[in-house]
Parts: structure tokens; C-alpha cells; sequence
């Protein structure tokens, strides 16, 4: 009997054209306010580099850049290896659609050796996800409804908020194993910081988005499809453009992935 694809997994069906060329197709599961949700396609890119006969390792970190709007349906990735190292690789990376770059990106990958360790960052402290009410995003905003979430802090309301600090645990609904494309998403889980400070939404946009990874592949398999603890705070709303880092952890409190970025707003 064949299973049917996860909706993640679907949306993530690249065909592989040949010297670092896929192609693969919008998915309306995973449409934002305007566009498709920009986790995806940071997901995207990874995938092409998994997918490329001359991946080194898995990855280290991600630059992404939103060029400009990506429009629903065909698109295509161009992935290549500008260097490759002993331990890493470095990777330049463009999405077209009609022969117009929409987005661009930078990659690391990489392979990890036993060296000295410490955790200097602590989780934040968040009531277990079966003491919260599952809750999300409203139903215009389809991505969202790919994820199970749980807030402690930061739920959309229409009120303004003296802080833009957002908690939450989140996994993927149907359920599914987290792997490197999965974490990419979620890094861009967050709705924009400005709709919680006004309490109100406006337009607002991600510019820049860096992820670092520090999750093997052994910390996902352990993962599995346990929930992740998601926590977001922006710094600076200033002159239409603001910051905002972000961390994901395991549910056993381990270091998953930190990520960065700017975002443009009107208001």
C-alpha cells in the first residue's frame, strides 16, 4: 500500500534537472498573508543542497535573502558548491521563476568532530506543552495551520504588548520525525514582532534571515517528533526596519538551532 506524503515532504518535491538545477512548485498548504511562507522556502534550499550529488556534511548555517516576491507556482533552484574544504563547503544558491531571481542564499555545510563542549545558553522556562491550550494563527494565514502550537507568551492577540518577547513549543501537524528541513521552517515560525507591539497587523516583511545550526543528526533522531521550544524577541524598531533573534531547542533541552533577521514594516 503507498502512504501518502506528508504535506511538508510534498511541498518539498524538487526535480533534479541536472548541474545543480530543480525544479519544484509552490504548495497553497504553505501560503503566507503574501506568498508562500518564507520557512518553506528557507526549507527549500536546504533540500536542494541534501539533494546535490556533491553535498559534504550536513548544514552549518543558511543566509537567506527575499530578493523580492515569490509568486504561486513553478520555480526553479540553482545550487552550487563554490568551495569545498576539508570539514566544510560553501554554497551559493538562487530561486528563478521566469528567469527573474526572487531570492538568493548562502549555505555551510559540514562534518562535526568530537572536540571540547559547553552550553552556555540556558532554555527558557515554559510550563510543559500539555499545560497549554493549543492555539494558533487565524485560518487566512494557511502555513500555520502545518503546526501544532502551544504558547506560554506571545499569542497573535489584538492588543498592543509592552514586549515582543514570543514562547511557544511547536511540532508539526500530522506529526512527523523533525529533520534539517523541518528545523529550517520552524526557525521562521514566528509572525512578525510589530503585530505584537501594536497589537494590530501591518505590512511587514523578512529582508535578511540566518539560521546556525548546532543539532546533529543524532539530536533529531533523538528528537523524533517531540515538540520544539520556540523563543523569539526582537531589540529595535526603528526607521521601518526591525531585528529579531530566535532559538530552538529540543525537548530535552538541548540547542537545536539559533536565527537572526531583519524585517522591513510599514506603521
Amino acid at each position: 500500500m503507498t502512504s501518502t506524503p506528508h504535506p511538508f515532504d510534498d511541498a518539498l518535491t524538487l526535480a533534479d534537472d541536472g548541474d545543480g538545477v530543480f525544479h519544484g512548485r509552490t504548495s497553497p498548504a504553505y501560503n503566507n498573508m503574501v506568498g508562500p511562507f518564507g520557512g518553506l522556502t528557507a526549507a527549500t534550499f536546504i533540500k536542494a543542497i541534501q539533494d546535490h550529488p556533491d553535498r559534504l556534511g550536513d548544514p552549518i548555517s543558511l543566509t537567506i535573502n527575499f530578493a523580492g516576491p515569490v509568486a504561486e507556482g513553478d520555480f526553479e533552484v540553482v545550487a552550487r558548491a563554490v568551495r569545498t574544504n576539508r570539514s566544510n563547503q560553501h554554497w551559493y544558491l538562487e530561486l528563478r521563476q521566469n528567469d527573474v531571481v526572487a531570492t538568493t542564499a548562502t549555505a555551510v555545510f559540514g562534518t562535526r568532530r568530537e572536540t571540547w563542549d559547553d552550553d552556555e545558553a540556558t532554555p527558557p522556562s515554559l510550563p510543559a506543552p500539555s499545560e497549554l491550550d493549543t492555539t494558533g494563527f487565524p485560518d487566512f494565514i494557511a502555513w500555520a495551520r502545518n503546526y501544532e502550537m502551544r504558547f506560554a507568551a506571545g499569542q497573535l492577540r489584538e492588543e498592543k504588548s509592552e514586549n515582543s518577547t514570543i514562547s511557544l513549543w511547536v511540532r508539526d501537524t500530522p506529526s512527523r520525525p523533525l529533520d534539517f528541513t523541518s528545523l529550517t521552517s520552524m526557525a521562521d515560525i514566528f509572525y512578525p514582532r510589530i503585530f505584537q507591539r501594536l497589537g494590530s497587523y501591518v505590512p511587514a516583511g523578512t529582508i535578511s534571515l540566518t539560521i546556525h545550526y548546532f543539532a546533529t543528526p543524532e539530536d533529531l533522531k533523538t528528537q523524533a517528533d517531540s515538540y520544539v521550544l520556540a523563543h523569539a524577541q526582537a531589540r529595535r524598531f526603528h526607521k521601518g526596519y526591525f531585528d529579531q533573534s530566535a532559538e530552538l531547542w529540543s525537548s530535552d533541552e538541548k540547542l537545536l538551532a539559533t536565527s537572526h533577521q531583519v524585517v522591513y514594516y510599514k506603521g
